[in-house]
């Protein structure tokens, strides 16, 4: 056990549970990779890809959003974020992320499962830059969580 940022409260931060949720991560992004191209043609001949690459985001959302919130929770002390997009700024201030990669995550515009949706309906064309930037991003989160469990002399955990 270790002390919060703020020197009071004690850091309780479940090492195997992040790493469990990492695993999927992980496993989740190289299905996403494993899908190939995502252009119109694809999409509109195979509409369950498209299902398929909403579902994967909208996992890869729910457990960097669990993560965050566990983190955030046993950091800085703070009551759960109440929204995923919340997660990633509170995920950057206990330091689990950086500022850079926190924006990425939660766009302005919404989640990004939530943006393929609307592609598939209004502009196919779009899914694969969507896809690609949120791919980028939770490989990069997988990387950064993976280096903060480790940074710590205790891996930040109990």
């Amino acid at each position: 056990m270790t002390t919060s940022s703020a020197g009071t409260a004690p850091v309780t931060v479940d090492r195997a549970a992040i790493e469990h949720r990492l695993i999927t991560m992980r496993k989740s992004v190289v299905q996403l990779d494993s899908l190939g191209r995502l252009d119109s043609a694809r999409l509109a001949d195979d509409p369950g890809t498209g299902l398929a690459v909403e579902r994967v985001l909208s996992l890869l959302n729910d457990l960097a959003s669990a993560i965050n919130r566990h983190v955030s929770e046993g950091v800085l002390g703070e009551a759960p974020p109440l929204t995923p997009a919340a997660s990633f700024g509170a995920a950057e201030r206990a330091g689990l992320i950086d500022a850079e990669l926190a924006a990425a995550l939660a766009p302005a515009d919404g989640p990004h499962h939530v943006l393929v949706q609307l592609c598939l309906d209004a502009e196919p064309e779009e899914v694969a830059a969507v896809v690609s930037a949120a791919r980028d991003g939770y490989r990069e989160y997988v990387r950064q969580v993976t280096d903060w469990i480790g940074a710590s002399p205790s891996g930040r955990a109990v």
